[in-house]
């Protein structure tokens, strides 16, 4: 661990941490009963919430199956302005919403690959990947702090309210910036934190597993990125993302300490 990390990851082991999370992402993708989202698996509330993240009503449509679970905080399609023929990396990529809608920007030359830590959620993604003919997508199970990519061999990484998840941002970080190639981009949307988290959020595991306790600041954020090699940083916070933010938790509001933001930034050439 590292000073710039959350401090949710000085409460609990990393292992602990993505037991946690591991956890509770299984029985979204078993059970269906969501997390950060506005009533499971109906479709009008998936849609719904997706259209609040930021997703058009082409983007909701474009996709087969049940692959858009309502999760996320943002849309990474929006900022990664992915070209054909590019290979993209999804970090925590769920039920592969985001690689399908990458794959149908990148087209068939282009190749997508998502990485998920939850064996439930990676047999959901190859279902749907069946069901959307997405020869081009692959999904592999692994941890985002262990990629099983090579080095070297993605274009953009992309990533949708998952990095706030790790016990370990920097090396997931690290580990973003050893895939790519020279000149390669991140392309996330995740939350970070705006206001000391109180103890009892820290020490709530809800509240971790629900992408509110483990969310770095700004400023820590930076520092992960410079320290793994990245240049060209720009995160920017969106002030209209407590509309959904607030939904997070019955007890509290999320919104009063953390906000939802794209992250970008570039490997050097």
């Amino acid at each position: 661990m590292t000073d710039t990390d959350s401090t949710v990851s000085t409460a609990r082991t990393a292992d602990e941490q993505r037991r946690i999370v591991r956890e509770r992402y299984a029985a979204i993708a078993t059970d269906s009963s969501g997390c950060c989202d506005e009533g499971g698996t109906d479709g009008r509330a998936t849609d719904e919430m997706a259209r609040k993240l930021g997703y058009d009503d082409g983007e909701i449509g474009d996709v087969a199956g049940d692959a858009n679970l309502g999760l996320g905080c943002g849309n990474p399609q929006a900022i990664a302005d992915l070209e054909e023929g590019e290979t993209v990396l999804d970090l925590g990529s769920g039920a592969g919403f985001d690689c399908f809608l990458a794959a149908d920007a990148v087209g068939p030359q282009g190749r997508v690959v998502g990485v998920d830590m939850t064996p439930e959620m990676v047999e959901k993604a190859r279902e749907n990947a069946a069901e959307n003919d997405a020869d081009h997508v692959s999904f592999r199970l692994g941890e985002i702090e262990h990629l099983p990519v090579a080095d070297g061999t993605v274009d953009v990484v992309i990533s949708n309210c998952v990095v706030n998840l790790s016990p370990d941002k920097p090396q997931v970080f690290r580990e973003a910036f050893r895939a790519l190639r020279p000149g390669g981009r991140i392309a996330i949307s995740d939350v970070v934190q705006t206001a000391e988290f109180p103890p009892e959020i820290t020490r709530d595991p809800e509240s971790l597993a629900a992408c509110v306790a483990g969310a770095s600041t700004v400023d820590a954020l930076e520092t992960m990125l410079e320290e793994a090699g990245f240049e060209a940083i720009d995160i920017r916070p969106k002030d209209d993302s407590d509309e959904f933010v607030r939904e997070w938790a019955d007890d509290y509001d999320p919104s009063d300490y953390l906000v939802s933001a794209s992250i970008e930034a570039r490997k050097p050439n």
